[in-house]
């Protein structure tokens, strides 16, 4: 029996979803499966992929034929790099440990470039927003917390007691 890793649509027209699952070649394309690794939603930018690469590296290494869209998301998400990486424990050539530090390393790199473009095009989204409506953009200032001193917060608390007892005298 061949064995594929495909996509699987989702959603409705115009907005497609796509689960990551491992079928068999015979079976149509969003019909019975035999496990769902993980899932690909191409419409958030930069696209969305969540997937379990542990599955989906044990799948591979048993001959699981992926079709090139999945073949391309792996390689994004480094199941290749750790089938490569264990290509050379295999051989010799490195030991389990340097193999897994290594693929971690890769795993943690990559993970803050996706994590940066997200946030770029948050900031660009941000930035398009306030030039469509002619005002500039909120700038998002972080005070920190410890910085507030107690004399402040005197100060509050008898302002707002005194607002208190004053509307309390009208009533």
């Amino acid at each position: 029996m061949a064995v594929k890793m495909r996509l699987q649509r989702k959603g409705r027209k115009q907005a497609p979803f796509y689960h990551i699952v491992i079928a068999d070649a015979r079976a149509p394309r969003d019909g019975k499966y035999i496990e769902r690794i993980g899932f690909y939603n191409p419409l958030t930018k930069p696209a969305t992929i969540d997937i379990d690469r542990d599955k989906a590296f044990e799948w591979l290494a048993n001959g699981a034929q992926p079709t090139e869209t999945v073949r391309a998301i792996l390689r994004f998400k480094g199941v290749y790099y750790k089938k490569h990486l264990m290509r050379g424990v295999k051989k010799g050539a490195l030991t389990l440990e340097e193999a897994e530090n290594k693929y971690q390393q890769w795993v943690d790199t990559k993970d803050a470039k996706v994590a940066a473009r997200f946030e770029q095009t948050a900031k660009d989204k941000a930035d398009y927003y306030s030039k469509l409506s002619g005002s500039p953009a909120p700038k998002i200032v972080e005070a920190p917390v410890e910085e507030v001193t107690e004399e402040v917060t005197e100060e509050v608390t008898e302002e707002v007691v005194d607002n208190q007892v004053a509307s309390e005298e009208e009533e």
